[in-house]
Order: C-alpha cells, then structure tokens, then sequence
C-alpha cells in the first residue's frame, strides 16, 4: 500500500528543521551509508548522524512520526528505525534500487526487518525541479513530490528512485519500519477496515455493528500479527 499523509510535520517545524539543514556543515556524501551495488546509482548528501544538528533534528521527525494516527493505522510498526536527512542538487540521483531487508536498530539494540518506507518532504515542489520519486508496483510507476511537511509511505519492497534534480534543492528525511504485520495486503485491510470504522463511528457513534465491525478489526489483527 502507497499512502500520502498530509501534514506531519506543521509548516513551522519545517521552517526550523530547514533554517538548520540550510546553514549546516554535517553534510556527507550519501555514498558513504551506501552498499557496494548502491554506490554505483547513488548520488547525494546525507546528514552524519554523529554530528550535533542530526541529534537535535531526528527526534523531531521521530515523535511527528510516531504520534501520526494515520502512520499508526497504515503501518501498525513494531520498530521505526531512527529517521535520517538527505539532499538531492546538482543532478544528484539515487537510481532504481529495492531497501536492504534488514537493519539494525540502535534504539532496538536488535536487528529489524524494514516492511515499510516513509519519506517526509522538507523542500516544497516549486523549490527543485526533477528529484520526482518514483515508486513501481504491479500497477504500474507512480510519481511522487509531495509539499513540504507531507509524507509518503511504501512498502519497502518496492523498486523505487529519485529522479535527478535540475534546478534548486531536494531536502527529505526518511526512514523505515517493522511492521507487526509483515504483509502488505493484509496491512492494507486492516488499515481500510480501520478508516471505515472511524467514519461509521462518526456516523453511527458505538452501535452494534460498528461494534461488529470493531470485533472483527482486532481478531484479524490478532491472527496477523507478529510481536
């Protein structure tokens, strides 16, 4: 499942996330947390994450993330590795590549199996031109570049790139997730089957077959998932 999140972060963390980003010299060279393969198609800076902007900013991203009901619902994430900073400029490019499967958590103190990526927009669109990331699925390619603040999640099995970027700056942060249900499909459900029961409760209050519905909601979540 692809899912746009709105706003999560507010367009004034944004400005202060940005303001820092701009003015900082912790920049690398993306290569540098790249695998062998990656380093040929990879084309970017990151943030180091031993410098002293990247542990003032990533909490930021972490509890933004953490406290998005829908990124809750969407994902149902066991572990949210610690989000990371990346810059996209001068016809920088990450080429079509798939996520390492597994990664090890500091926070965890354990190695997790990434389900889902998230990539949170901090450049509005009329900043850069290019950087468009593209996500393949079986229905096809779909192209994405979001407004500053908003999110995208994939499942992190999905072939994906950035486009290159021609003019301005692509700044993002991103990240991935464990997920307790490793499926995507059957993520997808329980996230569909959720947002129909909010919207019914709205309507309906706790009636009984939303409360039917309810019930159903937590003993496939029950069955599916792996804590």
């Amino acid at each position: 499942m692809m899912l746009h999140i709105p706003a999560v972060l507010t367009k004034q963390q944004v400005a202060q996330i940005r303001h820092q980003l701009d003015h900082s010299h912790a920049w690398v060279s993306g290569q540098d947390s790249a695998g062998a393969q990656a380093q040929k198609i990879k084309s970017n800076l990151q943030i180091d994450v031993h410098s002293a902007i990247y542990q003032t900013l990533h909490p930021i991203l972490s509890q933004a993330i953490q406290k998005n009901t829908l990124i809750r619902s969407a994902t149902l994430a066991k572990h949210v590795l610690t989000p990371m900073f990346n810059c996209y400029q001068s016809l920088g490019a990450y080429g079509n590549h798939v996520d390492s499967a597994i990664q090890f958590s500091s926070d965890a103190g354990q190695a997790i199996r990434t389900d889902v990526s998230i990539t949170v927009f901090l450049s509005e669109p009329h900043e850069y031109e290019g950087g468009e990331l593209i996500i393949e699925d079986h229905y096809g390619s779909h192209e994405v570049k979001l407004d500053a603040g908003d999110a995208i999640i994939y499942p992190a099995t999905s072939l994906h790139r950035v486009e290159p970027v021609t003019q301005g700056k692509r700044i993002a942060s991103f990240t991935w997730m464990q997920s307790m249900v490793k499926d995507d499909w059957q993520r997808s459900m329980l996230f569909n089957l959720d947002m129909t029961i909010l919207k019914l409760r709205q309507q309906l209050g706790d009636s009984e077959e939303v409360l039917n519905l309810t019930h159903h909601y937590h003993n496939l979540l029950r069955q599916w998932a792996d804590l």
